[in-house]
């Protein structure tokens, strides 16, 4: 793995620790760390090896206050385009990834940083968390698919006036929302990701991958997941992790995945 400027990862029993690593900054999305953010998640994580992933931000202050937004002085119309689509690459490859990843959010999830949340395939927060798209203060709108994963997490009227009125919330409402489905103390904030990564990582390695494809077709209006769903369901039930599973429940024993194949 390269060296990194402003991640820091830590990769320990099966599970990566992702930490955006600019706390003077409150971890704000610059050009760099969404070129590193590619990075790991094109080539540099080691992901046949891992359970999952973790993303975090540092200090307690925030986890991603937003994007860096003395980068967006003079840019012109094609510019910001390009901008947007290349956040748009990097988090679809965190949605799309085979491996579980969840944001353990603590502090602010703000613009950039809440679409990159969103990208993550689970959210827990601490109770201290805030979230919010706040884009149209700036006479923006989210570049990076918040106006469309808001939406699937939120609905369409509570994504709407959020959107439209730069309102955060607050963990207990993103609880209620079904944006985060869980809400500590901040000194268990990672204990709890964790427990999630290593009961995942118990399950059947390619059922979990499959599992996260199938149910990202849903939002895919290019696939037919009902039909994906049908093709994996098939594969599966020829597969060594499908047959050690059975074989494990029949006999009352725990299944030994990692040691199959697919």
């Amino acid at each position: 793995m390269k060296t990194l400027e402003t991640l820091l990862v830590d990769i320990k029993d099966g599970i990566a620790v992702i930490t955006i690593n600019r706390p003077k900054a409150l971890n704000a999305i610059n050009h760099t760390v969404m070129s590193e953010v590619g990075y790991l998640f094109s080539e540099g994580l080691p992901l046949d090896e891992l359970k999952g992933i973790i993303i975090t931000g540092s200090g307690d202050k925030a986890f991603i206050a937003g994007a860096d937004i003395k980068e967006f002085i003079g840019l012109t119309a094609e510019e910001g385009s390009e901008k947007s689509a290349f956040g748009h690459k990097v988090f679809n490859s965190i949605e799309q990834c085979p491996v579980p990843v969840i944001a353990a959010i603590n502090g602010y999830s703000l613009g950039g940083g809440n679409e990159l949340a969103m990208a993550c395939h689970l959210r827990i927060c601490s109770d201290n968390a805030m979230f919010g798209q706040p884009e149209v203060k700036l006479g923006l709108i989210p570049g990076y698919g918040g106006s469309q994963r808001f939406i699937q997490y939120l609905g369409k009227g509570r994504a709407m006036e959020l959107l439209l009125t730069a309102d955060m919330i607050d963990a207990t409402k993103a609880l209620e929302y079904g944006l985060v489905t869980h809400v500590t103390p901040p000194q268990e904030l990672m204990s709890v990701a964790t427990k999630i990564i290593s009961k995942i990582g118990s399950r059947g390695p390619d059922a979990v991958a499959k599992t996260i494809e199938t149910v990202n077709a849903y939002f895919d209006k290019e696939q037919d997941g009902f039909g994906l769903e049908i093709d994996y369901f098939g594969k599966a039930m020829a597969s060594d992790q499908t047959k050690e599973g059975v074989a494990a429940f029949i006999e009352k024993r725990k299944p030994n995945f990692r040691g199959t194949n697919s």
